[in-house]
């Protein structure tokens, strides 16, 4: 493989939902997705955490589009409350400069509140690197839309809601978050399981 393929594989499914809708599924070294072209958005991923510790510079890397496969873009998040809320997160990938290159992918990220993102979410992503250390932890995500989908005027579909589960030795952890202004929460508040 050349220098700048990307190691993945996509399998395209057409799934009936309201008409036809392309989903695909995704599968990286590191994480897998199961993506919605016309939401514009990942319906589910799935990782372990592979670098509780690592130290990868993230610097000058930002998001970018697969040929092939239609995504949201940085037109979706510009001028917004949404951020690009990895979800299988860099930090949890930052072995080495290429696995952390492998979560900027635009079918790893969703139009996330940025108050969801930059706090509970992202301490919660803290914890599970916490538990890694100990661990095995895999993680897996659920975005969920509401009947009648919102989208950005750019087209991107915004998530309704999130459902995290983290399996680490015998036990489960399962979270249900709003894609909300979640300040002044702890993660802990959205425990459901």
């Amino acid at each position: 493989m050349g220098r700048r393929t990307i190691s993945f594989v996509a399998l395209l499914i057409l799934v009936p939902f309201i008409g036809v809708s392309q989903v695909i599924e995704v599968e990286t070294k590191i994480y897998k997705v199961l993506y919605d072209q016309d939401l514009k958005q990942p319906l589910e991923v799935s990782y372990t955490v592979q670098c509780p510790k690592g130290d990868a510079d993230r610097a000058g890397m930002d998001f970018r589009t697969v040929p092939n496969i239609v995504t949201s873009t940085a037109e979706d998040y510009s001028n917004n409350i949404w951020d690009k809320g990895h979800l299988a997160p860099a930090a949890a990938f930052s072995c080495t400069k290429e696995m952390l290159r492998e979560t900027f992918m635009y079918f790893n990220c969703v139009l996330q509140h940025e108050s969801l993102n930059r706090g509970v979410w992202n301490r919660l992503e803290q914890f599970e690197r916490s538990l890694a250390n100990f661990y095995q932890v895999e993680v897996t995500i659920e975005v969920l839309f509401d009947d009648k989908v919102r989208r950005v005027p750019t087209g991107a579909a915004i998530p309704k809601e999130f459902i995290k589960t983290i399996k680490f030795g015998d036990k489960n952890l399962k979270f249900r978050f709003p894609n909300t202004n979640t300040s002044g929460t702890n993660w802990i508040d959205y425990l459901i399981e």
